[in-house]
């Protein structure tokens, strides 16, 4: 196999071969783009590519840049969201290798970590995994499934009626249609983050690309003419990703604004033909976790997963590794 393909890795988005597929939202073309006209992001498709260059694998790692004058810090982190699309299922595990060997060996020395999260299963590639110095870090990953049962059908009796009493006052939720729109999605996001430097919010250009994308929406939440919540949702392979979220939750407390930007996520995904929510981030399996526990409200399902990590400063890979064996 080795002899008759090669692996190959393009930062420019004139250079793509022909033949990528766009299939899985989080490694295609359309993300690559959307990814090099934001700034603090730099990816890179890597493919491995037959002698007649017919792609028969294909994996997009995206690259950010985290600074801050205070406290002051600069370094580099790559996230590969999923394990990549592939011509023959079965030889997945061979060619994930190929491609995260060659990716480590040109980007490790100079990026801080490598994270790579979001598998299909959780213990895909584990051993390739392993041998190209990953740990694995335990997490969780929630999901709801909207196919079996309607999305009313799995929440309690006391969360449907804060709905309806929050619809009563005048609560909406729509689309994202205007700059306008935009600009107050961005504003709330970055407000809700400011003061959690672990969630990284990408730069203006990122969510515009989102707005204008026909495999994204953006959502508002709106009372009267406040902004309370927002949210933005990915589409792909026929599931539904809510990849960032925020809310008002304490300045409009009497009209659960959380409640209603995650409720309106299910209800458009459900009324679209969408099989599962997905919860993008939920988190480390602490034994209180809040979000977590919010989540599961809506009636989700809870899973162990793992996210892998390759730290580029050798003893403390080698230290983590022990500590997560």
């Amino acid at each position: 196999m080795g002899s008759e393909l090669t692996v190959n890795i393009y930062t420019s988005s004139s250079l793509l071969p022909d033949g990528l597929s766009e299939e899985d939202f989080f490694h295609s073309p359309q993300l690559f783009r959307l990814a090099k006209q934001t700034p603090r992001h730099k990816p890179y498709m890597v493919t491995v590519e037959t002698g007649h260059g017919l792609v028969v694998a294909q994996m997009l790692a995206l690259v950010r840049y985290h600074s801050s004058w205070f406290p002051p810090y600069l370094y580099r982190h790559c996230r590969i969201m999923g394990e990549g699309v592939y011509a023959d299922a079965s030889q997945k595990a061979a060619l994930f290798d190929l491609m995260l060997r060659r990716l480590t060996a040109k980007i490790g020395r100079w990026t801080l970590y490598l994270e790579v999260s979001n598998l299909s299963g959780k213990m895909f590639a584990y051993k390739q995994l392993r041998e190209n110095g990953f740990f694995p870090v335990r997490w969780i990953s929630i999901h709801n499934s909207l196919h079996s049962r309607p999305p009313e059908e799995r929440i309690s009796q006391h969360m449907q009626h804060q709905i309806e009493k929050a619809y009563q006052r005048g609560v909406i939720t729509d689309e994202v249609h205007s700059d306008a729109d935009l600009q107050a999605f961005i504003r709330l996001l970055r407000q809700h983050n400011r003061l959690k430097p672990k969630r990284y919010i990408p730069a203006d250009e990122f969510f515009a690309g989102l707005y204008r994308s026909d495999s994204a929406r953006l959502f508002l939440t709106r009372y009267h003419e406040h902004v309370v919540g927002c949210s933005a949702v990915v589409y792909s392979q026929g599931q539904a990703y809510l990849w960032y979220a925020a809310y008002r939750r304490k300045s409009f407390a009497f009209l659960h604004p959380d409640i209603l930007t995650i409720w309106h996520v299910l209800k458009d995904s459900h009324s679209r033909g969408y099989q599962h929510v997905f919860f993008m981030d939920v988190g480390l399996p602490y034994r209180k976790n809040a979000f977590r526990d919010f989540i599961l409200s809506f009636g989700g399902k809870q899973t162990s997963d793992y996210r892998w990590f390759h730290c580029s400063i050798q003893w403390i890979n080698a230290l983590l590794s022990w500590f997560y064996r």
